[in-house]
């Protein structure tokens, strides 16, 4: 009989508010951060998480989130190369685009949302339509990871009828020190600007498509204009033959800070512009109106006029010399003066990304910025109003923050209650009490740097190690620290709790093991608690050789284990502290260990990356088994059984048998090291720490596991990802850092195109329902030439041969079949699924695809697959002689089916226009009615919109 296991999958993470792989995005209450591989959308006013983005499966990091112009709909890039539109309101993926090799490190929409455009680290950038759901094109031309996109609009006097793709530029930053300005209806470079000395990492266009921002590592804010006239004429050549640039140098904006510009963004109502150069801040400059520079610079000009009178020493020789700098420094001067300091918003960490909100302003006149931190919180603190005071210097409050469901620093330590029920969990600066059920935090308290921690007899009290060599003991339900034991002088790397629940033990890097008893005493009148108080008494120690790195208790009370640095692991009698066993063979320090129920077996892990299984009756070695590529980290017995688990700073979680030496389930979903593991006392779930700052929950599940299914499964999973890789694979350019990067460089635009393990699968399912529907239509054919050669009285008439068992099941036609399996192909993958035909298999569907335009049947799928076919094989469709009684029917079906769908939609066009046109004249009517106004008035009441001032900048 073959052993089964019982499975275990992911169930919960939690712990994290935000985490620092990607830009955040606020649309003024809600807040869509990164989680990971999820997106939480928090409201920040209540401090609640409104929604998790997650989907099943996906494991991959979140590295960019952009919001569509059609406010429901997200963007969302990943680090394995995706982008998936997520709906707000039903936290659904609506499309899954793969293109990119690399993660996903910029994102822009167009101004309508209907297309999409991604950069990478791989250099690339595509275009994607999000109608059609299809990538248009890849750009090539960086030479290192894109930064930012922008799109920006032409204006561009084609008539109505024009049949070009919608006009526009795309412009791009890169590390590679450039920004490039791409026309998208030539799909082309039209213009490089060396922009930095170093890596480009920010950009910003103004909203009137007058100035560009851009920020590089070495700390300098540089502005650029954009010449609209010379766009909208496109490449062409000047007087004395160079090509008309579009990007021309204006000046540079002064910072307060000199350190790498990570983020520019324009308020998208408000005259702000926000820089974040500092890890810590981001300033904010207040755009000034005309009116109000010209004052300025009148002003300006006055002061020098009478600082010349004042020196009348000069000559008028220097006098004419400064007429020319003041003239020579007007274009930089106006451009400064248009952009003025207005504050500096310091946040309390590290800031990852900011975002304006959307809303003007809150009630108080003052303006949102919402701050996402390294830290795992979020903030949101108000931009208040310029003053015209020169005494008070304007400064900005923070109104919100969300930093208790989660801790600051990395989770050290876990440990979980007798019952199960609570979970605690520490790291640098904070103890954290949550409910397990609910996967709430209940309880936060200051600590210090927690190293180690354990829930005392009772489950009202938990002790915590530090760093600082303390014992700390809290008291859950009043949330306070009732006691700081001065247990050690150095850190206190483990504690152990002995099972009757009378003794601790504590082992520290001061190469003390020292033995504490738990009492009750009387508590005084200042304690915050009455009654009686839980206290460590210290009975004996036990001096080592070497630092001690983890102490363990057997379960029968009969021996004690300490690991010391040595590497070595001594076994000591409990009672008497008598030497019992010495276990040596790890080439590193053991860094945990834990004993069996039974008290047979004692299993070590170690920083040697191995974990060993020893007897504890003659401390002989089992097994040693290479468990994970890095440190070992953390091991622990599965209850009343011989299963242990494992964490490492690999990232994975591993469940092992302790008798069969080998492995039962590797567990991936931790996105840093694993510093922490808690198992349940009833075997039912694990519980690890990480990092990642998250905290997540493996629950046994009912499924059983069988190991060679497992393995077969592995293997299956490296073959398909072999041959997709194999698929992508292409020759690396110039410059890339790739070895033996091609000579030749390669176009600049190129198809999309990513082979994944589903669009092979895809262009299988396409096959074998074609070879099911031909064997079908075959055996339907013969029976009726047989049928037509014998008469109609005839004897040998028979019945009709049967119906494959799918196509009964489904009560289809052949041909229908197909369409079908066609259609379930998600559409973004359809592409890649067509290449994986051969090309007879190509000529089948050729068939098929003339039989769905002569009925009609999904007219607008059949001619993209048409379409694309015919551009990949073209070379052999005319080639070949036998498609041309394919080709001519199917040329008459789809035109006929193609005018009829445009008649329809014309006719549809025409009615909405109508009804849009009643609308209007019943609307102007209305307000005729109710104000009594005049044509011009209701005219430009209907256009009015809360709109930002203009300001046209001089260049």
């Amino acid at each position: 009989m073959v052993q089964s296991y019982l499975k275990h999958g992911p169930t919960q993470a939690f712990g994290v508010v935000c985490s620092s792989s990607s830009n955040s995005v606020f649309d003024g209450k809600l807040a869509y951060v990164p989680a990971l591989e999820d997106v939480l959308v928090w409201d920040v006013k209540k401090g609640q998480m409104t929604a998790m983005w997650h989907e099943t499966g996906h494991r991959e990091e979140v590295t960019c989130i952009v919001q569509s112009p059609q406010r429901d709909s997200f963007a969302v890039g990943y680090a394995d190369g995706s982008v998936r539109l997520w709906n707000a309101s039903s936290g659904s993926v609506s499309t899954t685009f793969n293109g990119h090799k690399k993660a996903i490190t910029a994102l822009a929409f167009d101004a309508t949302g209907t297309r999409l455009a991604s950069g990478s680290q791989d250099t690339d950038i595509i275009l994607w339509d999000i109608v059609a759901e299809s990538g248009l094109y890849r750009l090539r031309g960086h030479r290192d990871q894109v930064t930012n996109i922008s799109f920006i609009s032409v204006t561009t006097d084609q008539p109505s009828t024009s049949t070009a793709t919608a006009p526009g530029l795309l412009l791009t930053s890169s590390k590679d020190t450039f920004l490039k300005l791409w026309d998208l209806t030539t799909q082309h470079c039209v213009q490089t600007v060396v922009a930095h000395r170093s890596e480009v990492w920010s950009l910003a266009v103004d909203e009137d498509r007058k100035v560009i921002f851009t920020g590089g590592a070495e700390g300098e804010l540089k502005a650029w204009k954009i010449d609209q006239d010379a766009m909208a004429e496109g490449l062409k050549e000047t007087e004395n033959g160079e090509v008309s640039k579009m990007i021309l140098p204006l000046t540079t904006l002064p910072l307060a800070s000199k350190h790498r510009v990570s983020q520019i963004q324009f308020h998208p109502t408000q005259p702000y512009l926000a820089v974040q150069s500092h890890d810590r801040s981001v300033e904010i400059f207040r755009i000034r109106t005309e009116e109000e520079v010209r004052k300025k610079q009148a002003r300006r000009r006055k002061r020098a006029k009478e600082k010349k009178g004042q020196e009348q020493g000069k000559s008028s020789k220097s006098e004419d010399l400064d007429d020319d700098e003041e003239h020579s420094n007007s274009m930089e001067e106006s451009l400064v003066d248009f952009f003025t300091p207005h504050l500096v918003v310091r946040a309390s960490g590290k800031i990852r990304s900011f975002d304006f909100g959307l809303d003007h302003e809150n009630s108080r006149g003052k303006t949102p910025l919402f701050v996402a931190l390294a830290s795992n919180a979020i903030e949101v603190y108000n931009i208040p109003q310029p003053t015209k005071s020169k005494e008070e210097q304007p400064e900005a409050t923070r109104s919100y923050s969300v930093d208790l469901p989660g801790h600051r620093t990395d989770v050290r330590t876990l440990c979980l209650s007798s019952d199960d029920q609570m979970l605690a969990s520490a790291s640098h600066g904070s103890l954290k009490i949550w409910n397990m059920k609910t996967t709430q935090c209940i309880r936060t308290m200051e600590c210090g740097y927690a190293i180690c921690s354990t829930f005392l007899p009772g489950d009202r009290h938990v002790a915590v190690g530090t760093k600082s060599g303390e014992i700390l003991i809290y008291d859950i339900a009043s949330s306070t620290l009732i006691d700081t034991v001065k247990a050690h002088t150095s850190t206190v790397w483990s504690m152990h709790l002995r099972a009757d629940g009378q003794a601790l033990v504590s082992g520290s890097a001061d190469k003390d093991v020292k033995f504490w008893s738990l009492e009750y005493q009387e508590a005084t009148n200042e304690s915050v608690q009455s009654g009686k108080l839980l206290t460590l008494t210290h009975v004996r120690t036990l001096k080592m050789s070497d630092d001690v790195l983890a102490v363990r208790y057997s379960p029968n009370s009969k021996f004690l284990a300490v690991s010391l640095l040595d590497s070595t692991v001594k076994v000591f009698y409990q009672d008497s502290l008598k030497f019992f066993l010495s276990l040596y063979g790890h080439k590193l320090p053991v860094l945990s260990m834990d004993i069996s129920d039974d008290s047979k077996l004692i299993v070590t892990c170690s920083a040697d990356k191995n974990v060993k299984i020893w007897g504890l009756d003659f401390g002989d070695c089992h097994k040693s088994i290479f468990a994970h590529e890095e440190s070992v980290m953390q091991v622990a017995f599965e209850k009343d059984s011989h299963y242990f688990w494992t964490v490492g700073k690999d990232k994975m979680l591993k469940y092992w048998d302790g008798d069969k030496f080998e492995g039962i389930q590797k567990l991936e979903g931790h996105h840093g090291e694993i510093w922490a593991l808690a198992l349940s006392h009833h075997g039912n779930f694990v519980v690890t720490g990480s990092h990642d700052k998250s905290i997540r929950v493996w629950e046994k599940l009912d499924e059983p596991l069988f190991l060679e299914e497992e393995r077969e499964k592995e293997l299956e999973k490296l073959y398909e990802s072999g041959i997709a890789d194999s698929l992508n694979r292409s020759e690396a350019p110039i410059g890339s850092g790739v070895e033996g990067g091609n000579m030749v460089s390669e176009t600049e635009a190129a198809a999309v195109t990513k082979q994944t393990a589903e669009t092979l699968m895809a262009g299988e399912r396409i096959m074998e329902a074609l070879e099911l529907a031909d064997n079908e239509r075959g055996a339907l054919r013969e029976y009726e030439e047989a049928m037509s050669r014998l008469a109609e009285d005839d004897a040998m008439r028979m019945q009709p041969p049967a119906r494959n068992p799918v196509l009964a099941a489904y009560d289809l036609e052949p041909e229908a079949y197909v369409l079908r399996v066609v259609e379930k192909i998600p559409s973004t993958s359809l592409h890649d699924a067509l290449l994986v035909l051969p090309f007879g298999k190509v000529v089948s569907l050729m068939v098929y695809l003339n039989i769905w335009a002569q009925k009609g049947w999904n007219i607008a799928l059949v001619s993209r697959i048409i379409f694309f076919l015919l551009k990949v094989h073209h070379h052999q469709i005319v080639a070949n002689r036998i498609m041309r009684t394919t080709l001519i029917p199917l040329r008459k079906h789809l035109r006929y089916a193609l005018q009829k769908q445009k008649d329809v939609i014309g006719y549809n066009i025409a009615a909405l226009q109508f009804i849009k046109r009643k609308n209007d004249a019943e609307r102007t009517a209305q307000f005729y009615e109710e104000e009594n106004m005049d044509e011009e008035k209701v005219k430009a009441r209907i256009a009015e919109g809360k709109k930002r001032k203009r300001v046209n900048l001089k260049a």
